[in-house]
């Protein structure tokens, strides 16, 4: 009996056991049911949502791709603070590329924007500028020597016969033209040439932003930094002699005019004694009477026509030589010269040279060409010898 009850109980709890585990599992079933379906409904709105977005999305993608790539290159910039070398070698990279794209375009300005972490910089990028002359057409000119210069005058000084001419009467820049005004008004003053004059900062080029081994600080005589301007076309040497002319750069430049009007040099204008700005102008007329004028000086004979000039600056010696390889040729007798660039000028040249023995005063002004104003004296020199042959007895290379 008591064997049968205990059974009974066995089976009884087993029952009731599986009975509290079905349950167990409803109640578990019920739960994940219940909790997938707001999952479901927020995988439907989702599905929905994108379905209803997709033509903003399409019609938006170009802000997106500008978006992500604002994103790279700020990802691209280094964490914390952007130094100034950082900054300079993305405005450098980026000029070059825009550089490269805008080249052969018109003379139109291109502004970059470029925007870091910590900075915003624009970067501006220009094509080649073109010369006043080229923009104002000289170039398509033509004379019977096929020049490259687009302004040409060529006449003997003594007769005054004008030779050769070309858009003679154009007002343009003239570079470093200017630097014979600079040393002749030096000249004029008789100053002191073993006077010494320090380079400062003010001598600086902030127009052109041209280098220069004069460092600041360097010491050279007044008739070195003449030397250097006249013979390597020396900036911080014209500008010293400006700057530290009795009265200051102001009068020196008062002076300038003042003397180019003395000269009836009356479309001549000079804003700086270096020729650094394109405010500096003249007409080849103009500049032949200034060489004549200056070719009157023995000094400035003797020192734009050295072939080479060697200064203390410091503790090293400095070689420098003369920009017109003209001066080396044997088959020149040169007894002025003076040349000049900038990008509004062009390449220029004026020399006062004999040739089949006569004194003839030479201007080129806007060449197109590194080598192109040598190039076009070259021609001038050998017409001229082919119209009238060289003496047989030759002038001294410096005479006047």
């Amino acid at each position: 009996m008591a064997a049968a009850a205990t059974g009974r109980r066995v089976v009884f709890l087993t029952k009731h056991f599986f009975v509290l585990g079905i349950a167990a599992l409803l109640s578990l079933s019920a739960l994940s049911t219940a909790s997938a379906a707001p999952a479901k409904k927020s995988v439907k709105a989702a599905v929905a949502h994108k379905s209803a977005s997709a033509p903003a999305a399409r019609s938006g993608r170009p802000a997106l791709a500008r978006q992500g790539r604002e994103t790279r290159r700020t990802a691209a910039q280094p964490s914390g603070r952007t130094t100034a070398r950082d900054t300079r070698g993305a405005r450098l990279t980026l000029a070059r590329q825009e550089s490269r794209r805008t080249s052969g375009l018109s003379a139109r300005q291109t502004r970059l924007s470029l925007r870091g972490a910590s900075t915003s910089q624009v970067v501006q990028a220009r094509a080649p500028r073109l010369s006043f002359g080229q923009m104002a057409g000289l170039h398509a000119v033509d004379d019977p020597l096929d020049l490259k210069s687009s302004v040409a005058l060529v006449l003997d000084q003594d007769t005054q016969e004008v030779l050769l001419s070309k858009n003679d009467h154009a007002v343009l820049p003239i570079a470093s033209l200017t630097k014979l005004m600079t040393g002749l008004v030096v000249a004029d003053a008789r100053l002191p040439l073993d006077e010494l004059v320090t380079i400062t900062e003010e001598d600086i080029d902030t127009e052109k932003g041209s280098r220069s081994r004069l460092a600041v600080g360097t010491q050279l005589t007044r008739g070195e930094l003449m030397h250097l301007a006249l013979m390597s076309s020396e900036n911080r040497a014209a500008h010293a002699l400006g700057r530290t002319y009795p009265g200051g750069l102001q009068r020196f430049v008062g002076l300038m005019n003042a003397r180019a009007l003395m000269l009836g040099m009356k479309d001549t204008r000079y804003v700086e004694p270096t020729g650094l700005s394109s405010g500096n102008r003249s007409t080849a007329h103009d500049l032949a009477t200034l060489v004549a004028a200056a070719a009157r000086e023995p000094l400035l004979r003797q020192l734009s026509t050295s072939t080479g000039y060697e200064v203390a600056v410091g503790s090293r010696l400095v070689q420098y030589n003369n920009t017109n390889r003209l001066v080396h040729d044997p088959e020149w007798q040169i007894g002025l010269q003076k040349t000049g660039y900038i990008s509004e000028a062009g390449q220029c040249l004026v020399m006062q040279a004999r040739v089949a023995g006569r004194k003839l005063i030479m201007v080129f002004l806007d060449s197109s060409g590194k080598h192109s104003r040598l190039a076009d004296a070259e021609r001038v020199r050998r017409w001229v010898e082919v119209q009238r042959p060289a003496n047989t007895v030759a002038g001294s290379p410096n005479a006047v």
